[in-house]
């Protein structure tokens, strides 16, 4: 994975964390960031245009919109297992193993989240050394934020982050891929999904 690819990764998971208090201070100088970023002009400028409607809203709008856009939501939910399985007893083991993937990788999961949560994923995508554990990683993702982008209507200020992600990064999963995964979706809880995580290289 190229530099400018993996930058890509590590802004958009940051996007699509929960916007805390400190997010406009925080992004401030962000197209000042972007230029020293990513060389690209055509990609710089799509962030761009991702991150602009979110400043465009007051933070507390922009926090509701966040939890509406995606907390108990079975579509649009930040969770792969959740996107894959759905309800499934079969996510408890997928969650194992996925967490057995990261550190296996490397990588050591901190905070309170899930080993699962998108965000985060993207970011240990980015940081990974290539191989076949991250291909199919990448194409699970591949697939939950095709899910995601489908579900979510163009005018929601997040839909540009997964339309990017899908134009830029991922390649979009095949229909037969599609099919499989969605002959193992069940029906969802609506049980609170928990907060951000990081993940931090151990070697």
């Amino acid at each position: 994975m190229n530099l400018e690819t993996a930058a890509t990764l590590v802004l958009v998971s940051r996007f699509l964390e929960y916007p805390e208090d400190s997010f406009f201070e925080e992004w401030s100088d962000l197209e000042k960031e972007l230029t020293e970023i990513l060389p690209s002009e055509e990609l710089r400028t799509a962030l761009l245009n991702c991150v602009k409607p979110l400043f465009s809203v007051p933070l507390k709008d922009l926090q509701e919109l966040y939890v509406e856009t995606f907390d108990y939501k079975e579509k649009t939910g930040l969770y792969l297992t959740a996107q894959e399985l759905g309800d499934s007893r079969k996510r408890g083991g997928a969650l194992i193993e996925l967490q057995r993937l990261i550190s296996d990788l490397g990588f050591e999961r901190q905070g309170d989240e899930l080993a699962d949560y998108i965000p985060m994923l993207l970011e240990l995508l980015a940081a990974a050394p290539e191989g076949d554990s991250v291909s199919l990683l990448k194409r699970r993702l591949a697939y939950s934020l095709h899910r995601i982008l489908n579900h979510l209507p163009k005018e929601n200020h997040y839909h540009a982050f997964f339309d990017l992600l899908m134009t830029h990064v991922f390649e979009a999963p095949k229909p037969e891929e599609i099919k499989l995964l969605e002959n193992s979706w069940e029906a969802a809880d609506l049980d609170p999904l928990p907060y951000p995580m990081t993940y931090i290289n151990e070697q």
